[in-house]
């Protein structure tokens, strides 16, 4: 039986051999009959699976990339997160997921029904109603997720937008007394580390609640590592799965059904705003921005302060 399956070693001496075939059980009867050893598909079909040899996806495990400060960022994530908890500070894990089309556009997954939803036979865009954005603030601490869903584009302003929806109808009830927020996002998209305009429309969200607000980044190629990835957009996702994006409505009912047996609930809002597309710091934002970069890894970690407060 063996024979009949391809076994590849990683490169890496430290990975295990990965033992895999591209033929069914069906066809590996066939062979095995062939060679003067009759197995009936069944018996080799409980034998793959007995064996761990199942029907895998493969996973995005290795990284793209490396940066040389890589270790120091994520250390210093975790020691701002452990001093706005002991403070009483709050923190938020935040980021936007990846944009979906309304309308009867196919989606991956299943769902149990007793008969299949129908799409487009094709994903033309124009075919859509619109577009829906996520944009997510994951409050680790309490295992609480909200989702802003926008229908125009996913920028700056609309994560500063969707932050501050969050924090002025939900967040400042939670934390009544916080003197500062730590938000931690990844470094592209729209709270890019490399662009004015995020800092800038970051002042105006932090003038417009009255608090401080501290940015740190996470690296490059390590966006995953941001605690909403796994604990907020992969149970979405879940929620989700095989689901027609029809309406609005039903985006918004779905998200709102994301649990967990652990306590995770969902909060779901709409966001109707259309936001200009491609805006870009002028010289005169540059020069007034307010962004206090720190010492250390500066590119990564800088807070902004409202203006009443200098």
């Amino acid at each position: 039986m063996r024979a009949c399956l391809d076994v590849r070693t990683a490169g890496d001496p430290d990975d295990e051999a990965i033992i895999y075939t591209s033929l069914s059980p069906r066809e590996l009867s066939d062979q095995l009959t062939e060679t003067g050893t009759p197995v009936g598909r069944d018996a080799i079909a409980t034998w793959l699976d007995n064996a761990g040899i199942r029907r895998r996806q493969i996973r995005k495990d290795l990284a793209g990339g490396e940066h040389p400060d890589r270790d120091a960022q994520f250390n210093r994530i975790a020691e701002l997160i452990d001093t706005y908890e002991s403070e009483g500070n709050p923190w938020f894990s935040m980021d936007t997921k990846a944009k979906e089309h309304l309308g009867r556009m196919y989606r991956k997954g299943r769902s149990r029904c007793n008969i299949p939803f129908q799409s487009f036979d094709h994903d033309y865009p124009s075919w859509a109603d619109g577009v829906v954005i996520p944009h997510g603030i994951y409050d680790r601490k309490a295992n609480l997720g909200h989702i802003n869903l926008g229908l125009s584009h996913d920028t700056s302003l609309f994560a500063c937008d969707s932050f501050k929806w969050f924090w002025n109808r939900i967040g400042k009830q939670r934390y009544p007394c916080a003197t500062s927020i730590l938000l931690t996002c990844d470094g592209g998209g729209s709270n890019s580390s490399s662009k004015y305009i995020f800092k800038h429309d970051l002042q105006q969200l932090s003038d417009s609640i009255g608090l401080e607000i501290r940015i740190a980044h996470y690296p490059p190629y390590c966006s995953k590592y941001n605690p909403i990835e796994r604990r907020f957009f992969a149970h979405i996702a879940r929620a989700c799965s095989g689901m027609l994006f029809d309406t609005i409505d039903r985006v918004v009912q779905l998200m709102r059904n994301a649990h967990t047996t652990t306590g995770l609930r969902t909060t779901v809002n709409v966001i109707r705003r259309e936001y200009q597309n491609k805006r870009n710091a002028t010289d005169e934002i540059k020069e007034n921005l307010l962004t206090i970069f720190d010492s250390y890894l500066p590119k990564w970690n800088y807070i902004t302060k409202p203006v009443f407060g200098h």
